[in-house]
This record gives C-alpha cells, sequence and structure tokens, in this order.
C-alpha cells in the first residue's frame, strides 16, 4: 500500500467532498432513527466498496482509483464517500415520502446522480476507466444497487416500525 502518492487535485478534491458530505449529515435535520442512520452508511460503504473491489479492481479492473492501480491513503477518502451517500439516500427516501407509485423515479434519479458523480470524478481523476469501460455501463450498475438498497429500506424500516407497535 502506498500512503500518498501524487498529492494533487484529486487528493484535494476528496478531502473538500468529505468535509462537504459529513457536514450535510450532521447539520440536516435527524429525520431517520440512531439504527436506520447506521444501516444506510453502512449499506452505503459496502455496496460501493462491494462493486469497487469487483468490477473497478480483481480480475476485470474497469478503473483505477486516484493515481494508481494500488491502493493508497486516499483510497480511504474516496471509500469513505459512500457513506454520505447512503446516508441521503435513505434520509431522501423518507423525507419525500416514497411510495410503490414513485419509487421508479426515486431510482431513476439517484442513478443519475451517482453517473453525474461519477462522471465529475473523472474530470478530477479520482477514476480512470481503463480496459475500455464506458461512463454508460454504471448506469444499470447503478439502477440495481439503488432498487436494492430502496427495497432495503423498505424492508428494515417496516420491520422496525412493526417491532415498535
Amino acid at each position: 500500500m502506498t500512503w500518498i502518492g501524487n498529492f494533487s487535485l484529486n487528493e484535494i478534491s476528496l478531502i473538500v467532498m468529505n468535509v462537504i458530505g459529513y457536514s450535510l449529515m450532521m447539520f440536516l435535520p435527524k429525520k431517520l432513527g440512531g439504527e436506520v442512520a447506521f444501516i444506510s452508511v453502512l449499506a452505503g460503504v459496502s455496496t460501493g466498496m462491494l462493486f469497487d473491489f469487483t468490477i473497478g479492481g480483481g480480475l476485470v479492473d474497469f478503473y483505477k482509483q486516484n493515481d494508481t492501480n494500488h491502493y493508497e491513503l486516499f483510497d480511504l477518502f474516496y471509500y469513505s464517500l459512500f457513506a454520505p451517500f447512503g446516508y441521503f439516500f435513505m434520509y431522501f427516501y423518507h423525507v419525500l415520502r416514497i411510495n410503490k407509485i414513485t419509487f421508479i423515479f426515486y431510482i431513476t434519479a439517484w442513478s443519475l446522480i451517482g453517473i453525474t458523480v461519477q462522471w465529475v470524478f473523472t474530470l478530477l481523476h479520482i477514476l480512470t476507466y481503463q480496459n475500455n469501460y464506458h461512463l454508460s455501463y454504471s448506469f444499470p450498475i447503478f439502477l440495481l444497487t439503488q432498487t436494492l438498497t430502496g427495497i432495503f429500506y423498505v424492508f428494515i424500516t417496516s420491520n422496525n416500525s412493526r417491532k415498535l407497535n
């Protein structure tokens, strides 16, 4: 593991995005219960890392994070950004009162947000595609992960509310 590769725009951007993401998490009104908030953070990190370790590394290696294909300290900053996204997904699912009718629109909107963030990451050289991978290939992955996360949120909140009653 390399501690710090080339300290440049991508590392500075990751620091700034983490500060913004975690600040928003802390200052938004608390709408999720503590357990659901914790699970949302954990789901964001685990889902993001699962896909990054499968398609972003390993045998297929479709993209590299930061400066190299080897892990470095700032990869932790990159992975830590998945936590606020997981939190915001479930937070706004609750705040916007997403239901069966609005579910597809919500999933599509978050998939577009994911594509946009990934595009910004390529501009900032946080992600660099390789082995003929293209940004558009990520859209079905986002649709799948957002759909599963939405179903998971409904499952944990319906079981949680049954337990409280």
